[in-house]
């Protein structure tokens, strides 16, 4: 077992290694962004981290690092939420009941892909299968005995694969040809202060409540409200935007360093298939949706590609898809998700402990 690095004996040289775990993502950003690839710097700090956590573990950034990234991107996606995109989310419904059909057949068709050509119990291949939503999927998990190893490296890569390769599937297949980048207006010091603290706050009731990811949710829902409201207008600075992107590309690539390599190479080419049939189905289910719903199939294709919330929601705004479409879907499946999984496998029978 590979050490990050050794193991760190004072809080400034822990200090130092997180800002090298995050100048690396940095760099690989930059470099993605000197290619002029889209959603440079999400994607491409992302994939410098996973491929150099593959070689040697990183360390770990703590939890602070997390919480403000999560409260942060919060703050950025609810600036979507203007009086105006508040006005034609009136044609979600119908959009969102077709996710409810998708998540479904998500679902049962990778499961079924890992049932019976992995030979995998129902209950690890249905928490495999599921499109996000990870910390809730390995609680149910855990709780039920299921193998957590290669339950986690099916999901996590296809996170990866969907984060590093669905912008420039939609830049070569034209999806997301002609699409406006609009000008977004950067708020000030003062009302930064105000939105985010105002989102921390209310993260921290959520957190209270027993909520599953409560800061991104409470900064995301205080964003949108006084943003719908016209209290506030504009976005975070550019800046704050581009290190927020840094900091969730370094914490996803780095969760890779996490799994053992020889259950890794093993499970690689499952999780190839599997990650095939699940953005084959999600896609299928985007193309009605977007039509109905008034959007790009591009936002529709980010809407529904199995991935987690933040990143997808992320990987929208970064590529000036449309947030609230996109962000309103992942936060409905994240929630049926969490509601449905513990209801759907009460009658499957529990794993024995491993």
């Amino acid at each position: 077992m590979m050490k990050p690095f050794g193991y760190p004996s004072t809080r400034l040289t822990i200090l130092w290694r997180e800002i090298l775990v995050i100048a690396l993502a940095a760099a690989g950003g930059g470099a993605f962004a000197l290619l002029g690839m889209p959603a440079a710097w999400l994607s491409g700090s992302m994939l410098l981290s996973a491929i150099v956590a593959l070689l040697r573990p990183l360390p770990t950034l703590r939890r602070p690092w997390f919480d403000a990234t999560m409260v942060l991107s919060g703050t950025i996606l609810g600036s979507a939420a203007t009086p105006d995109a508040l006005a034609a989310a009136a044609r979600y419904p119908a959009s969102l009941a077709i996710l409810l059909l998708g998540v479904a057949a998500i679902m049962f068709a990778t499961g079924a892909y890992l049932r019976h050509v992995a030979r995998w119990p129902w209950i690890d291949a249905l928490l495999a299968a599921a499109p996000g939503a990870l910390s809730t999927v390995l609680a149910v998990a855990q709780a039920k005995g299921a193998n957590i190893g290669r339950i986690s490296v099916v999901q996590l890569f296809r996170l990866l694969v969907l984060v590093a390769l669905l912008p420039s599937v939609m830049q070569l297949t034209g999806a997301s040809a002609g699409m406006p980048v609009p000008d977004v207006l950067s708020v000030g010091a003062s009302t930064m202060l105000g939105v985010t603290m105002a989102g921390l706050v209310l993260g921290l009731v959520f957190e209270r409540l027993g909520m599953a990811a409560p800061l991104m949710f409470g900064a995301t829902f205080a964003s949108s409200f006084l943003h719908g409201s016209g209290m506030v207008e504009g976005s975070l600075p550019m800046p704050i935007q581009i290190a927020v992107q840094i900091l969730l590309g370094s914490t996803m690539g780095g969760r890779i360093a996490h799994i053992p390599r020889n259950e890794l190479r093993g499970l690689f080419p499952l999780a190839i298939g599997g990650f095939a049939v699940s953005i084959g189905v999600a896609f299928l289910f985007a193309w009605p949706a977007a039509w109905l719903a008034g959007v790009s199939y591009a936002s529709g294709m980010a809407a529904f590609a199995p991935g987690g919330l933040e990143a997808m929601a992320m990987l929208a705004f970064a590529m000036s898809l449309d947030t609230l479409y996109v962000g309103a879907h992942h936060l409905v499946r994240f929630v049926i998700i969490g509601l449905a999984m513990p209801l759907v496998l009460t009658r499957i029978k529990s794993a024995p402990p491993r």
